[in-house]
């Protein structure tokens, strides 16, 4: 996981997401594109093109999943106390505990990271990796009647080991997946229209229409970088897209990264550069990380490498990224580009969806912390135990 831009948050009462039907939703899992393994071997056509019935029936489904873009506030709070306990800070990078209060109007949450509280709080979370590798145990058994345990992890599949220690322990999930119990994404647009009121809208961060100076900037495509691996399909995927066009690579890899802009140094270096490689070090549903957000908030067009197109626009318009996948091969992406470098009238295509979205990337770990509490609370009286957590969270 990459680290996010922090800052001001608001995410935190709108995508919220519980339901007692957390089985069923499982039980339907969300389809995987694969069209990026067929071009990256240079096949002739894209993989991931299906049938109209199969497209039908993901549509469907997708009617019952929580959407980022259009998800209301919610109208009435129950503000009775609720305690959760972070049972480690994840990594074992310490960061103050954030009021929920004062940043998201939750009132009646405690946040505690003192494990002596434990027989007290009513929820616990969990990150995964502290305790998949054994930096540390879970909690003591048994538990406290009626206390939650929540499975926390914004990692992929690929880099989630151990999970089948944990069958049948946690309570509630906490993910980027949509099908989560707790669903927070790194990042989302929120609709203009929706006006200027409330939490989410006052931190949100207007979206720049796409201007002369978007369509006239000096670079072409940049890829930052800082988990290099010669297995990753990006890896793959680069070596055969610098065959046919310029692209500056910046992190351990490549060049350094300017600093010449404190923690938004990322952000104003994409923000030089016409097109930007959003890609992920695995391919996963729903897993979009910052590398996508970063580059919609410098205002370069994402080319993404990752889930389907079909999932990526369930989190913005069709038009806002290129997907590797919709062209056949790596030089006829690479050409695509170049094209429409040459061409401002039809790269405003890729950019005029900007003037109608605000962007709000969540801040790792506040807005998740307090997130929890409020699910805990609507939550309570329910004992549910997550079932075949393995068999869900690879599919």
């Amino acid at each position: 996981m990459g680290e996010l831009q922090s800052g001001p948050s608001m995410g935190a009462a709108a995508l919220s997401t519980t339901t007692a039907h957390r089985a069923d939703r499982r039980s339907g899992s969300s389809q995987q594109g694969k069209g990026c393994v067929g071009l990256l071997k240079g096949t002739c056509s894209c993989v991931c093109v299906a049938t109209v019935g199969f497209l039908l029936l993901v549509g469907v489904c997708l009617l019952y999943l929580p959407d980022p873009r259009t998800l209301e506030p919610f109208h009435t709070e129950d503000n009775s106390e609720v305690t959760l306990l972070i049972w480690t800070h994840p990594f074992g990078r310490y960061r103050k505990l954030p009021d929920c209060f004062e940043l998201y109007q939750i009132a009646g949450c405690t946040l505690t990271d003192e494990e002596s509280a434990y027989p007290q709080t009513d929820a616990v979370i969990i990150h995964h990796r502290d305790v998949a590798t054994g930096t540390a145990d879970l909690p003591p058994e048994p538990r406290p009647r009626a206390q939650k345990w929540i499975w926390m992890n914004y990692e992929s599949p690929t880099h989630t080991s151990g999970l089948g220690r944990f069958e049948d322990v946690f309570n509630l999930t906490m993910t980027y997946r949509t099908d989560s119990d707790i669903f927070l994404p790194y990042g989302y647009l929120v609709p203009r229209e929706r006006g200027t009121k409330g939490v989410q809208n006052r931190f949100a961060q207007p979206l720049r229409a796409s201007s002369r100076s978007h369509l006239r900037r000096p670079r072409l495509l940049a890829w930052v970088i800082s988990n290099w691996s010669e297995s990753h399909a990006r890896v793959t995927l680069y070596y055969q897209l610098r065959r046919y066009l310029q692209v500056d690579v910046f992190g351990r890899t490549g060049r350094p990264i300017p600093e010449d802009s404190g923690g938004s140094s990322v952000v104003r270096l994409i923000g030089r550069y016409q097109f930007y490689l959003a890609l992920e070090n695995s391919q996963h549903t729903d897993y979009i990380t910052e590398k996508l957000w970063n580059a919609v908030q410098a205002g370069a067009v994402p080319v993404v490498l990752g889930p389907s197109r079909n999932n990526y626009e369930r989190f913005l318009p069709p038009e806002a990224f290129i997907h590797v996948d919709d062209f056949p091969t790596v030089r006829g992406l690479a050409r695509y580009l170049l094209m429409l470098r040459g061409n401002p009238a039809l790269l405003r295509r890729h950019l005029d969806w900007r003037g109608s979205y605000r962007l709000y990337q969540p801040s790792f770990w506040a807005d998740h912390y307090c997130t929890a509490c409020r699910a805990v609370r609507r939550t309570r009286g329910k004992a549910d135990v997550v079932k075949d957590l393995t068999r869900w969270f690879q599919s």
